[in-house]
């Protein structure tokens, strides 16, 4: 059985890695997706158990994909689970860059894993989770972005917008 991981913070999950993780599937036995619990990077919009639960409902159909935390080095966590590959989603040259620097570093610390980069379908290539969350905050639809427990949750979250938010575009 080839298993491969797909970590990420997810917050929140956008159909662009739904997409990835499809198409990921589709070529692996076994996809571990796995959430960071603690970012060091950045501060969460989104609960850890959010996060989790997100990822859970939008790939139930997969029977090859499962969800995991792991708050360990990424390649740690793909030894854990006797990955070999760490699957990756690219949209945009920006990411490359960000994605070499990581795969340098992985390469030294874990060089038996290998990192495969799958491009964004071009439908999903603009959408990033930071964006989505800005959008929403300001009360702008979502619903062709993420997932429907997500779109849900910003719905909930910011019925009108955030205060200060434009009411029209004259505005």
């Amino acid at each position: 059985m080839i298993t491969a991981i797909y970590p990420g913070t997810y917050d929140p999950v956008t159909n662009g890695h739904v997409d990835v993780i499809r198409r990921a599937a589709s070529i692996f036995d076994r996809i571990v997706v796995g959430v960071v619990r603690d970012p060091h990077h950045k501060q969460t919009m989104f609960s850890l158990d959010d996060r989790v639960a997100f990822l859970e409902e939008a790939l139930a159909s997969l029977d090859n994909v499962e969800v995991d935390v792991f708050h360990e080095l990424v390649v740690d966590f793909a030894r854990k689970h006797d990955a070999k590959t760490m699957v990756k989603g690219l949209r945009v040259i920006a990411d490359f860059e960000w994605e070499a620097q990581m795969n340098h570093l992985n390469r030294l610390l874990a060089p038996e894993i290998e990192t495969m980069y799958v491009m964004a379908s071009p439908q999903y290539s603009f959408i990033s989770s930071s964006g989505v969350k800005e959008i929403a905050s300001f009360g702008g639809k979502v619903d062709e972005l993420v997932p429907e427990a997500v779109a849900r949750r910003f719905r909930e979250m910011f019925p009108d917008g955030r205060p200060g938010a434009p009411l029209s575009p004259q505005e």
